[in-house]
């Protein structure tokens, strides 16, 4: 259904033009999910506006790549065109539905406009569509809703009717961007069944971005481990729980707070920061914080490449493995992967 090759994405500024995702490729089947994880700074939404071509409302440019959609290539396609395509093939939940939703204007009225923009439907037909993907979602007294403003809402309110106005034209392709971030984690259950069951009954395909690794694991069937802009290793979702190949993926993971875990235990924290945009290293973009970096890792950045029947970008994978540093068992503190 999607299909990104060698996607570079940047910024141009004061000092020149710096890469924010920087060859990326990736796929996405029909009725698959697919997360995106990674720290803050990643390149996780970036990637994800530019799969919908918003990257260039917010000074940002697609340098070179493709992103092909259904066989239809949208790097080259005018923003005319790609308004056809949002909403109606391809919709998005933005993280923050307090800012993406307008104050001024009742639910009921942005809903029925995502809902006319794209279908031939009168004020009357479009407001009981509204009402129906409000019910939908499990929003109670979706006929209340409809006349309520945004900011009369709560948080989890708020999402679902994201959501609502994400699905008003039943798209083939849904992009999640942390819709769970701002939420607690009743809600947040509730919002990732939601995705699971309209997954399951509309046959949509998902693409999550997250930097919760535990969410990951509720939804998807692949995960995407992102740093720096580069991919650093894509698996299926249990593979990777059960065995992760790169040292950055062992990090995120080992991070994940343990059932067992005693009061006051400090967690596994992964040493250094993220590189800035305009500090990027020259090697293997992980190098300056992995305890198995060698000078060829500081020197040359690793392809992506098919190892044990994965994509990993490490030139050290089969040592990784062998190392006795990397003893990854879980068993009773594991996470559940459905």
């Amino acid at each position: 259904m999607l299909k990104v090759e060698n996607l570079v994405t940047g910024y141009r500024g004061k000092e020149g033009f710096v890469r924010a995702v920087d060859g990326v490729s990736f796929d996405i089947k029909k009725g698959e999910t697919v997360c995106i994880v990674g720290e803050s700074g990643s390149g996780k939404s970036v990637t994800s506006m530019s799969v919908m071509r918003l990257v260039e409302f917010e000074n940002g440019e697609i340098i070179s790549g493709s992103i092909e959609y259904m066989g239809e290539e949208l790097t080259t396609k005018s923003n005319e065109e790609m308004r056809k395509i949002r909403g109606a093939e391809i919709s998005m939940i933005f993280q923050e539905p307090l800012t993406a939703l307008n104050p001024v204007f009742t639910v009921g009225k942005q809903i029925v406009e995502a809902i006319r923009y794209h279908q031939p439907l009168n004020k009357k037909q479009a407001m009981d569509r509204a009402q129906e993907l409000l019910e939908m979602v499990g929003l109670s007294e979706p006929k209340t809703r409809l006349k309520q403003y945004p900011h009369e809402l709560s948080g989890g309110m708020r999402q679902r009717v994201m959501i609502a106005i994400a699905l008003a034209s039943e798209p083939k392709l849904l992009i999640a961007d942390e819709p769970t971030t701002a939420l607690d984690v009743t809600i947040e259950a509730q919002i990732l069944d939601l995705l699971r069951k309209l997954r399951e009954e509309e046959e949509m395909s998902i693409m999550l971005v997250t930097h919760d690794i535990g969410v990951a694991a509720e939804l998807s069937h692949r995960i995407i481990i992102m740093y720096a802009g580069k991919i650093m290793e894509i698996a299926e979702s249990k593979e990777l729980f059960e065995q992760p190949h790169h040292p950055y993926t062992k990090g995120l993971l080992e991070s994940v707070p343990k059932m067992s875990g005693e009061r006051g235990e400090l967690l596994p924290t992964i040493e250094g920061t993220i590189p800035g945009l305009d500090q990027m290293p020259e090697g293997c973009r992980f190098a300056p914080r992995c305890e198995f970096a060698t000078k060829k890792c500081h020197e040359e950045n690793p392809p992506l490449e098919s190892k044990r029947g994965r994509q990993v970008a490490c030139w050290h994978v089969e040592e990784f493995l062998k190392s006795e540093e990397h003893h990854f068992s879980r068993k009773e503190d594991s996470i559940e992967v459905k």
